[in-house]
């Protein structure tokens, strides 16, 4: 089998494991080769508690990954969630050194190394930096400053931190079950850039991604991570309270939720009646969908009031026209969309992954937002390292600005013939 030329997106989630290969194409795309996925029994809210239960379902679902695509599978980028997660803004600020004045990627690196010097407690460390913007001399605004000139640059930034025994045990067993770590990424920063469009990127979106174990937000407002934050209550949850409730084993809850479960109460069926299995007996109960609905309701409701609730701890300052877009597994549950809106007062849709080609309707579901965009992720930092080498390459140079100047004239004779007609 070959390896080269894929990227492979890993979730490694409290109810399943999820294995995405897809080969990079232009623009930043990329096209789906395979999908794996396998039953995982050793994770409770996110965080693993059987490393060696955790590594023979990575290694099913990359064997199965590996024969759907035919290519081996060697490293993953890997998903990283749970309520050890933090996030916290910080804001960076260095001496331009370049000559003239002028911003060299060494700049950019200083910046963001003095943002990262923040108070943390031992055993935290950090995953992520994201620079939100660039400010030279007051100017804000800045995406890239590379090139630009000025004596003072700035640069806000989000730092995502983790427990260190955490990521270790998840490195382990990505270790143990015989692949290697490309890099861990913060699952629901993954679920946001397979879900949101440009427009919802730049506005101001929340993406609230609904797991098993887990709920994780992702607050996104000028193309950039905001805030993220990951609760130990998911859909499982409900799954534990139509159980009790019914009476019935915790696989008939879930196969029943599935089937006939929906919110709010209100529109459920008084008609709609469901055989429900007693555990410990051979009998069965008659139940409606109102019943079920009723169950059901108060749980989701109190998972999006602690989403809420977390949306203000991030002390976001402006707006979210973007809305919420609601993701993973337990967004599958019909009307909640409906109940998400009531609870946050925001618009909200249903989040599937996009922007895909090959065999992308295996992977057309909220169920497989974070593996997709794991795979995103993956193939964005592969165009960012070619064209930092391009730079630093004189024939990169060359190419780069006769690209560009092809780029401006097409833009201006387009705009020359949109003009005349």
């Amino acid at each position: 089998m070959p390896r080269d030329n894929v990227v492979v997106g890993l979730d490694i989630g409290t109810t399943k494991v999820v294995v995405v290969v897809a080969e990079p194409a232009p623009e930043g795309t990329f096209h789906i080769l395979g999908l794996g996925e396998a039953p995982s029994g050793g994770l409770r809210k996110g965080v693993i508690i059987d490393i060696e239960g955790v590594a023979r379902a990575i290694r099913g679902a990359a064997e199965q990954a590996e024969r759907m695509s035919g290519h081996r599978i060697s490293s993953a980028y890997v998903g990283l969630t749970g309520p050890h997660v933090g996030s916290i803004n910080n804001r960076g600020v260095v001496a331009i050194t370049g000559p003239g004045g002028e911003v060299v990627p060494e700049d950019v690196e200083r910046v963001l190394q003095a943002a990262q010097v923040i108070p943390l407690p031992a055993e935290q460390r950090i995953i992520h930096v994201i620079p939100r913007q660039y400010i030279i001399d007051g100017y804000d605004g800045i995406t890239d400053p590379v090139g630009m000139c000025g004596a003072r640059l700035e640069v806000e930034a989000q730092i995502v931190t983790a427990a260190g025994a955490a990521v270790q045990n998840v490195v382990k067993s990505v270790e143990r079950a015989g692949l290697s770590v490309e890099e861990l990424v913060l699952s629901p920063l993954a679920s946001s850039l397979a879900v949101l469009q440009p427009a919802e990127r730049e506005l101001g979106s929340v993406v609230i991604d609904l797991g098993g174990g887990t709920t994780e937000i992702a607050l996104v407002s000028q193309g950039s991570l905001w805030y993220a934050g990951v609760l130990p209550i998911g859909s499982e949850h409900i799954t534990s309270d139509l159980a009790v409730g019914l009476r019935t084993p915790l696989a008939q809850a879930e196969e029943i939720k599935r089937e006939y479960g929906c919110v709010p109460a209100s529109q459920a069926s008084d008609s709609l009646i469901i055989e429900v299995p007693v555990v410990g007996t051979k009998e069965k109960r008659k139940v409606s969908q109102r019943v079920l609905a009723s169950i059901i309701e108060p749980r989701v409701e109190e998972i999006f009031h602690l989403v809420k609730q977390e949306m203000e701890k991030s002390k976001f300052p402006g707006l979210l026209p973007g809305g919420a877009v609601l993701t993973g597994g337990g967004s599958l549950l019909r009307g909640m969309p409906q109940l998400a809106s009531e609870v946050l007062a925001l618009p909200v849709r249903l989040g599937w992954p996009g922007g895909m080609g090959g065999l992308a309707d295996m992977v057309a579901s909220p169920l497989y937002s974070t593996a997709v965009g794991l795979v995103s992720y993956g193939v964005n930092r592969i165009a960012q390292g070619q064209a930092a080498a391009a730079r630093e390459s004189p024939w990169g140079s060359l190419w780069i600005g006769i690209k560009n100047w092809w780029h401006d004239l097409f833009i201006g004779i387009k705009n020359w013939w949109r003009d005349l007609f």
